[in-house]
């Protein structure tokens, strides 16, 4: 029963983000919307940015699964971006609602999980330190989020797969890549 409650308040909210902007939303509105009390909502959710954090996680998270390796990593952030695209009224009403630093944050924290997975799998033999590794994974992060960020902001008129393989054809071997040129341009 938990489970189905926790649903039903997360798509009232999508509902609402449809209709008006987040800071206009109250957990009245959510509550009326799917018909639960106030005090239910409190015994699933702190806040509203918690039932935020909680559907980006479902939305998200979950649709990386079984996609974290160098090889795979493609899959991930395609469904990822079509789970973005399949909400696009709630992810839009979150990017233009909440400040932009706790938006980045979330996805380069999510990408940035992802690429850790891959690059861990990346032979220990190589010298490069924790520091280097953390640089690379990073980089890609910012830049992946960048252009998730950008594509939300213009109204995800790309297909996701379009976006994906660019992504794909500048990113693919590119954590090797790093990882070779950094233990390459050691100074011993």
């Amino acid at each position: 029963m938990a489970k189905k409650t926790e649903v039903a308040i997360a798509e009232a909210l999508k509902k609402l983000l449809a209709k008006k902007p987040l800071n206009k939303i109250t957990i009245s509105d959510i509550t009326d919307e799917c018909g639960v009390n106030r005090m239910t909502f409190y015994y699933h959710y702190r806040d509203i940015y918690d039932l935020i954090e909680h559907v980006c996680d479902d939305l998200l998270r979950n649709s990386l699964e079984g996609s974290r390796t160098l090889t795979t990593w493609q899959d991930g952030v395609l469904r990822m971006l079509q789970a973005i695209k399949e909400n696009q009224a709630f992810f839009t009403g979150i990017y233009h609602s909440l400040e932009q630093e706790r938006v980045i944050r979330y996805l380069h924290d999510l990408i940035a999980e992802l690429l850790q997975e891959g690059i861990d799998q990346v032979p220990t033999s190589t010298p490069v330190t924790d520091a280097e590794r953390r640089f690379i994974v990073d980089f890609y992060s910012y830049a992946f989020c960048g252009l998730a960020l950008q594509w939300l902001r213009e109204g995800l008129k790309e297909e996701p797969d379009v976006l994906v393989d660019r992504m794909s054809k500048v990113g693919s071997g590119g954590l090797q890549k790093a990882i070779e040129a950094f233990s390459e341009g050691r100074l011993d």
